[in-house]
């Protein structure tokens, strides 16, 4: 059936929209079909197609395509929605799908729809482990390789200033892919990007948080081809691409914010009510109920609205979202943004979901909170007493964050200092299994970690060692490698431009030329260390022991059937000298330790003298 003249403009509704709305915003009203395509063959057979059209009020949708069954219609308090389950059988061949919507007395509506066949050779879902190493890039301020949509005209925010921490800079997805091969000699496994999907909101939405649509990357940052292109290109190093999800809420301008489908397709209050930030209230066992839905229904901040995830409709929307891109894009691992805000039981169901459709993929979720008992109950399996369970596999593990941070800034004592650092490890036993939890020294929200020493090389090169040497995965936040520097504090300079990102750049940091002698310091520790990282599973999947720290002093060990890697760390001003046979348990019959950073060798038979405010790791020979 011909399509009418104003339907053929949004023919685009189907799996090519994305590649015809390339450099521009797509308007809020228009008509649309999410997901906007799917794949024969999946797992599942079974999805909900949420359809939007002004002119759908009384209209019947009918699927005549082999293979392809509408099991059931559901409408909803809008008349502009509807929503269709559908079952899409093994024997079904990708193709062009056509819906035809029909009433007495209108011409037929007919939205296509594309059925696509899955890539068998598409590498994706392969999981991001403890043998990663993981770099988080916030792509508006790394590298702008694409100055073309650096602005997109109908966007409601068109400014671009470097100069200004809340406008746009003009960083992108082919900037990253221009910096790949930089990365990947620096031993990075995978790629950590701030979320890419539009945000087209009025101001400060370079940092991706509050999302307009779920399928389409950011024009600003590229199309989605590009960042399929960038999965690709990190595939090809042997890297992998992990997506940043948020599950808890939306911009203000999201197209189904503007127009509602449901009245309970948000978390709505008589007035406007902000979350309390308190997570204690999810598992304290004399919280009120009304603490609790303060906490996961009140809004993140005002231009961010909260989801209702307690509904089938919003949760297949949004866990079919994550699919889409998993199975276009070749996303290999999530992160998940503002974790204890979500739905529990939502978030329990979303994982079994992925799970049962891509057995490898992997998730970790943000549990910026206090205390191990508070970051542990987010965990998988039944911890700490906990009435059921999340399914979530790791966290990003800000108790270990917390604690280097004491480390190089509390004198040390029974609990301060580095006693805290290990004070935290030892409580791992309330995991099931912390080796999948994310480390970190600092990320996009938090002040950089050469700020918080003071500027101390020394400290920050010891925290440098400590997070490619513990257990879990290190994640580095871009720059960090170059010893980047600045406070969270309102003018946002932890997100500064990374120097030679930029056509012009005075400095190119991504070169040694361009770097000082402290800076190339710095890239060489972590360079060094995290290509040994990534070549000797010891430091990857290793068992680890741990001895009380004495005089400021903390011993660690990583060790396998194959090797043993011994890592001491001073956190005194003034030089060390440590007698070795108090860890005769694990130096064993080994004499030598060869140092991972400098390649020196030393004799550990006796003792070993370690300078002030300094960690090595040394291979033990």
């Amino acid at each position: 059936m011909k399509l009418t003249k104003f339907f053929a403009a949004a023919a685009i509704i189907g799996s090519t929209w994305h590649a015809a709305s390339a450099q521009e915003m797509r308007a809020s009203d228009a008509p649309r079909i999410a997901p906007i395509s799917w794949w024969v063959g999946m797992n599942n057979p079974n999805v909900q197609l949420m359809v939007f059209h002004p002119d759908l009020n009384g209209r019947t949708p009918k699927i005549d395509y082999k293979g392809v069954e509408l099991l059931k219609v559901n409408r909803v308090d809008s008349p502009n929605y509807l929503f269709l389950d559908i079952k899409i059988d093994p024997s079904a061949k990708a193709g062009d799908v056509k819906i035809t919507f029909s009433a007495k007395g209108k011409k037929d509506l007919v939205m296509p729809y594309t059925l696509a066949a899955r890539d068998a050779k598409q590498k994706k879902a392969q999981g991001v482990t403890n043998e990663d190493f993981i770099y988080l890039i916030m792509p508006d301020r790394f590298s702008n390789g694409d100055p073309n949509n650096d602005v997109i005209k109908n966007a409601r925010e068109t400014a671009m200033n470097r100069d200004s921490m809340y406008y746009r800079h003009g960083g992108d997805i082919q900037g990253v892919i221009n910096k790949l091969d930089y990365l990947k000699d620096m031993g990075v496994t995978a790629v950590w990007l701030n979320p890419v999907l539009t945000n087209d909101m009025e101001k400060a939405s370079y940092h991706g948080y509050a999302a307009t649509e779920f399928y389409q990357v950011d024009p600003r940052l590229g199309t989605n081809e590009l960042y399929r292109k960038l999965a690709d290109e990190l595939h090809k190093r042997d890297m992998k691409l992990i997506q940043d999800l948020v599950h808890n809420h939306v911009g203000s301008e999201h197209w189904t914010v503007k127009s509602q489908p449901t009245k309970d397709w948000l978390n709505h209050w008589d007035e406007y009510t902000n979350t309390t930030y308190k997570d204690q209230v999810l598992f304290d066992p004399y919280a009120s109920q009304s603490d609790k839905l303060k906490m996961t229904d009140g809004w993140f901040v005002p231009s961010m609205p909260d989801l209702n995830q307690r509904t089938e409709f919003m949760q297949n929307y949004i866990t079919q979202s994550h699919i889409w891109w998993i199975e276009y894009a070749g996303v290999d691992g999530f992160r998940l943004d503002t974790y204890a805000y979500n739905d529990a039981d939502y978030m329990a169901k979303w994982a079994q979901d992925i799970t049962a459709e891509y057995p490898s993929m992997t998730y970790f979720g943000e549990t910026w909170v206090h205390g191990i008992a508070n970051q542990a109950a987010f965990t998988e399996g039944k911890t700490i007493n906990q009435p059921f369970d999340t399914h979530l596999q790791a966290v990003t593990d800000f108790q270990t964050y917390h604690a280097i941070n004491k480390t190089f800034n509390e004198p040390f004592g029974w609990t301060a200092g580095v006693n805290s650092l290990y004070s935290v490890l030892a409580n791992d036993f309330v995991y099931k299994d912390p080796t999948r939890n994310v480390v970190f020294l600092d990320n996009h929200d938090v002040s950089r970690f050469l700020s918080v020493v003071d500027e101390d090389i020394d400290k920050y090169k010891s925290g440098l060692t400590w997070l490619l040497t513990t257990r879990g995965i290190p994640q580095l936040y871009y720059g960090a490698e170059i010893a980047m520097k600045n406070f969270a504090d309102p003018d946002g300079k932890v997100r500064e431009d990374f120097p030679g990102g930029w056509e012009g750049d005075k400095q190119d940091k991504f070169v040694a030329d361009g770097r000082n002698d402290v800076e190339n310091d710095v890239f060489d520790l972590v360079k060094n260390l995290a290509v040994y990282r990534r070549e000797n599973a010891v430091l990857q999947t290793g068992k680890m022991m741990q001895f009380v720290p004495e005089d400021g002093v903390y011993v660690y060990f990583r060790y396998n059937d194959e090797k043993t890697v011994m890592i001491v760390m001073n956190t005194n001003e003034s030089e060390k000298s440590i007698k070795t046979n108090r860890f005769a348990e694990r130096i064993q019959k080994y004499t030598k330790g060869w140092n991972i950073v400098s390649e020196d060798e030393m004799d550990i038979t006796n003792e070993i003298t370690i300078a002030g405010h300094s960690a090595v790791a040394l291979e033990l020979k």
